[in-house]
């Protein structure tokens, strides 16, 4: 049997929506490893999503959003509680997508310590 998410409502999906496609574009095969670069080069850790919208890394790599006029971080505090975790989580999951090639040069990011 394999694992279903139970799904929850989405309660603002405008800034919901525009945020999942702004991590999406970003773990495209054509900007991954620029934003893999550019969170290395802040000195985070890839799971660290917080950390990644302090310092803005995903408008460094999606031109989209870096023309919008809300940052990453704005869309994410918008959120209710609920829609956070599920961000998060949806954020997670494309980390985890990444192959075992970016893994092994990246391989600090990906470190848990």
């Amino acid at each position: 049997m394999a694992f279903e998410q139970a799904t929850i409502k989405v309660e603002k999906e405008k800034e919901f929506g525009e945020l999942k496609a702004a991590i999406t574009r970003a773990f495209t095969p054509e900007s991954v490893e620029k934003y893999l670069k550019k969170v290395a080069s802040a000195g985070l850790r890839i799971r660290d999503f917080d950390s990644v919208l302090a310092k803005r890394v995903l408008e460094q790599v999606d031109r989209i959003l870096a023309g919008s006029r809300q940052s990453a971080k704005d869309l994410y505090a918008a959120l209710a509680l609920t829609d956070q975790a599920q961000m998060k989580e949806f954020y997670l999951s494309k980390i985890e997508e990444s192959s075992p090639e970016l893994r092994a040069r990246f391989k600090k990011l990906f470190q848990y310590y």
